[in-house]
């Protein structure tokens, strides 16, 4: 490992390991959602439009692997220009409880650049059925990441769209020292942004996650660069996508475009696809914020299968996050 020289890459390892254990130990009683199943119960929910619950049969521990938390106490970036306003984890509990959720994965906003504090104390909050993705630039030590580890971090974000502390060039070096971790590269960019990299990514040794579907702009979605790029290293094994954000780039109200895509992902590769809310939905005006449970409705458009839908919400983030 770079930067602590009297860490050897065993020695973070096992400590680690040791932090993950205890973490373990701590959190599994103050989670209230470790093992029952929540039944989606209609609800009203902050930034989200709607009440109604989703129209298919949600599996048990189904995992939302793309969400936020904001809060002001909590220093914005001077640098950053995204600052949506306070959306708690008492909120955020709301939609779980609507959607019938029980695992979360809290991602941290550009909003925070590196500073991982609201992040480390969500997770603490929500408990042991909660993981996160942090921003740490190339100077992180090894202390850093054995103490995000044992908070339930796995894995490192370059927001490309909104960069905030760090830049595309760390991704490769970073990559390789989380690695061993078991830890994921988490891509968010345009795809023709992303193409740009495509070469960075081919060496990756870490997995790879690229939100919202990868982004190939509409309409020419499948037929865009950027998505044989997506569907080239899915084929090589190291990549996953999530499939989150359809509003971002869709150009029709039934999300036909982007439902295209996420289909053609799942017969590419449905051991290595997630999904998420990306509530509360930071790059959506008041006004315009979507209905959750229909945007969920989605996985049941792509595919009617049982098996593949607890693929998607619940097997593939338990391996990728390391969820018992």
């Amino acid at each position: 490992m770079n930067n602590v020289p009297s860490h050897t890459r065993r020695d973070l390892l096992m400590g680690l390991g040791a932090a993950a254990a205890l973490g373990a130990i701590s959190g599994c009683t103050s989670n209230p959602y470790k093992s029952t199943y929540t039944t989606p119960i209609p609800t009203s929910v902050p930034f989200s439009t709607g009440t109604e619950v989703p129209n298919f049969p949600i599996p048990g521990l189904a995992c939302d692997c793309h969400h936020h938390i904001y809060n002001n106490k909590y220093p914005a970036d001077k640098t950053a220009t995204l600052l949506p306003p306070n959306a708690s984890v008492a909120d955020y509990r709301l939609l779980q409880r609507r959607l019938g959720l029980q695992r979360n994965v809290i991602v941290q906003p550009s909003t925070y650049g590196t500073n991982n504090s609201l992040l480390v104390d969500s997770l603490r909050e929500m408990g042991n059925n909660s993981r996160g993705v942090c921003v740490v630039d190339a100077n992180v030590t090894d202390k850093e990441l054995e103490r995000l580890h044992a908070a339930g971090v796995r894995g490192i974000r370059f927001n490309l769209s909104f960069l905030v502390g760090v830049t595309p060039e760390m991704m490769l070096p970073l990559s390789q020292r989380i690695a061993p971790l078991g830890w994921n590269i988490q891509i968010n960019g345009t795809g023709d942004k992303n193409l740009a990299y495509m070469d960075i990514f081919k060496k990756m040794p870490s997995r790879i996650v690229f939100d919202h579907l990868g982004q190939p702009p509409q309409p020419n979605g499948i037929n865009h660069p950027s998505f044989k790029m997506y569907a080239d290293l899915l084929n090589a094994g190291n990549t996953w996508i999530k499939l989150t954000g359809a509003y971002i780039t869709s150009k029709q109200n039934d999300f036909g475009d982007t439902n295209l895509i996420a289909r053609k992902y799942i017969e590419i590769a449905p051991d290595r696809l997630i999904w998420g809310t990306d509530w509360p939905h930071p790059t959506k005006k008041a006004n315009e914020k979507p209905d959750d449970a229909k945007m969920m409705d989605q996985i049941a458009i792509w595919t009617s299968s049982a098996a593949l839908q607890e693929k998607i919400l619940v097997s593939n983030p338990a391996v990728l996050y390391g969820f018992n």
